[in-house]
């Protein structure tokens, strides 16, 4: 048998050094502490946060500073309080409402109308959503045609609203429900087009039908994207309140909003305006809660890859 053919001399050096230093760095890794290798992982992650963990009530500094710093350019006479009434103002007319009770039936009215409105979007959207992203057929008859409509601004919809539904709450509910519509739309369509089609092959060859493919494959698949769409359309469902409640309303923080730029009171505004922030903040949190309940799942395989990386 012939002789094996001898490496060259530089391949040689390299083979002798490549074996002590991965040996080296290999109980260099062995040898640090599970939380320092803990810590190199979370710092690989994406986003770059090195550990860092908000606490429960860091969301609320940036408010709160900048309430203090108003209040106290009010009473310092930096801001004119015409202009810019400070928050202690703002919280006196707020319970003078309360105290004559015209404060909770303003904002159940809009609370309701939201409700509404965004439940009746959101189903059509998923249902429309479905449709043009499981047919190509469904999304060349359909596409073209939201694509206009979604360039419309709210405003443009009163006066159509207005003829077609008079002015009781049936205009106010569909503007808020077109508003709700096309984000939740648009990214349900978009995350079934994400969707890894070796998946849709294998449900399609385990002999699932188009419902069961639908309601095992293409909506977990796709709730990522779902629940970013929902809430962006709530997000939207409260900015077309204001316009829905202009049209003929005697009751709504939209009606506040009019009421105070109708009668020069700048408290009144903003006063109304801090509800709408409120109420949308609330809103979005518990809805963001449902999103984190429905997507555990993702977290888990998240944590068991890092744990195997």
């Amino acid at each position: 048998m012939a002789d094996p053919i001898p490496l060259p001399a530089t391949l040689q050096a390299k083979s002798k050094l490549g074996k002590p230093q991965a040996q080296a760095h290999g109980q260099t890794e062995a040898a640090r502490p599970r939380g320092a290798r803990a810590a190199t992982a979370r710092r690989r992650g994406w986003p770059h946060d090195d550990g860092y963990r908000p606490g429960r009530f860091t969301g609320w500094i940036v408010p709160l500073l900048f309430l203090l710093a108003v209040e106290a350019g009010a009473r310092l006479d930096w801001i004119p309080a015409r202009l810019l009434p400070p928050p202690s103002e703002l919280a006196h007319t707020l319970w003078s409402l309360a105290q004559r009770g015209e404060l909770l039936p303003h904002i159940a009215a809009s609370l309701a109308r939201v409700a509404a409105g965004f439940v009746i979007g959101s189903v059509l959207a998923v249902a429309l959503g479905l449709l043009v992203g499981i047919s190509r057929r469904a999304e060349a008859l359909l596409e073209p045609s939201f694509q206009a409509l979604r360039a419309i601004p709210s405003l443009a919809w009163i006066p159509l609203l207005l003829l077609w539904l008079g002015i009781d709450e049936t205009p106010k509910v569909v503007l808020i429900a077109i508003g709700a519509f096309f984000p939740v739309y648009l990214n349900l369509v978009a995350g079934i087009r994400d969707i890894d089609h070796k998946l849709i092959e294998v449900g399609t060859s385990s002999g699932l039908s188009t419902g069961e493919l639908i309601r095992h494959i293409l909506l977990p698949a796709s709730l990522p994207y779902l629940f970013a769409g929902l809430r962006g359309g709530l997000s939207l469902a409260w900015m077309f309140l204001v316009a829905a409640e202009l049209i003929a309303a005697t009751k709504g923080v939209g009606y506040l909003l009019s009421d105070g730029r109708e009668s020069s009171r700048p408290d009144l505004v903003l006063a109304a305006i801090l509800i709408l922030a409120l109420l949308g903040k609330i809103s979005d949190s518990l809805l963001r809660a449902v999103e984190q309940k429905s997507l555990d799942w993702r977290d888990a395989r998240r944590q068991s890859s890092q744990q195997k990386s």
